[in-house]
């Protein structure tokens, strides 16, 4: 088996973090975070006989930050994603964290061939969360979606140690360690415009590019989640034909992958398990 250190897509090149043996996962990172979110998780699953992939995605990799708010937009995501899996010689396991979940349920919805099992976490389905915002309270919830659409403000606030950013991200569950590891490897690397390039996309987006998700699925949330109410990962069971398991995981902020990396990886586990069994 021969590693992947990178791969490359539409002329970007995306870094990769490659180990472990057996079946592949392939772990999607969020905002704003890249692969070493999954440092807690990786080794877990590498324990329990799979091979993990982990990609800086678009915006993240220094060889994949594209100018114009267009080129991160979902479909793009999804092709970058598709071609790492071709890279790998998918099918896989398909996990995916915030951003990265939206991402996976665009692969699972586009790329059914390369997808053996999907692993959401925190975010549910996009037409699920869209439909959330008129039935719960996730229209608040998202209110800095609204702020990164604001040129250049968003970068000038979140690049300093000022007040207002250390409160907005340890409000949203960042602890002192986290938001460090965001300055050196977000900041600094100059990954910040990429990473809010995402949402800047979303009026790009095309309406239902996500359809109906064949693979079978597991959806996990947390309670303490200020960004994601219950109601868009619930609901995500009504675009999913195959099987699928809500997992709700209490006292624990949107970080999932670093708060409960043990009960995240045995959730994708057992995922895996059936779907191959199957």
């Amino acid at each position: 088996m021969k590693r992947i250190t990178s791969f490359e897509n539409e002329g970007l090149t995306f870094d990769v973090t490659d180990s472990g043996r057996g079946e592949a996962i392939v772990l999607l990172h969020g905002f704003p975070q890249r692969a070493s979110s999954w440092d807690k998780v990786a080794p877990l699953l590498q324990d329990r006989g799979y091979r993990t992939v982990a990609p800086d995605q678009r915006g993240y990799s220094p060889g994949a930050r594209p100018k114009g708010r267009k080129a991160y937009s979902l479909p793009h995501l999804a092709s970058d994603a598709a071609a790492l899996i071709d890279q790998v010689g998918g099918p896989v396991h398909l996990v995916g964290h915030d951003w990265g979940a939206a991402v996976a349920w665009a692969v699972a919805a586009n790329y059914p061939d390369k997808v053996k099992s999907l692993t959401a976490v925190s975010v549910g389905h996009p037409l699920a969360f869209v439909k959330s915002m008129g039935k719960s309270n996730q229209i608040l919830r998202s209110w800095y979606m609204l702020a990164f659409q604001i040129p250049r403000a968003p970068e000038a606030i979140l690049a300093t140690t000022n007040a207002l950013a250390v409160k907005s991200m340890t409000r949203m569950g960042m602890t002192p360690e986290m938001i460090e590891r965001f300055r050196r490897e977000i900041v600094d690397t100059g990954a910040l415009r990429g990473g809010l390039g995402w949402y800047r996309a979303l009026p790009l987006a095309p309406p239902n590019y996500v359809g109906r998700v064949s693979a079978p699925t597991t959806m996990v949330w947390s309670d303490d989640d200020a960004a994601l109410d219950i109601t868009q990962a619930v609901d995500s069971e009504r675009y999913v034909d195959g099987p699928f398991e809500f997992i709700q995981l209490n006292g624990v902020s949107h970080w999932i992958p670093e708060e409960r990396p043990e009960e995240l990886a045995a959730a994708i586990v057992a995922r895996a398990t059936s779907a191959s069994i199957a």
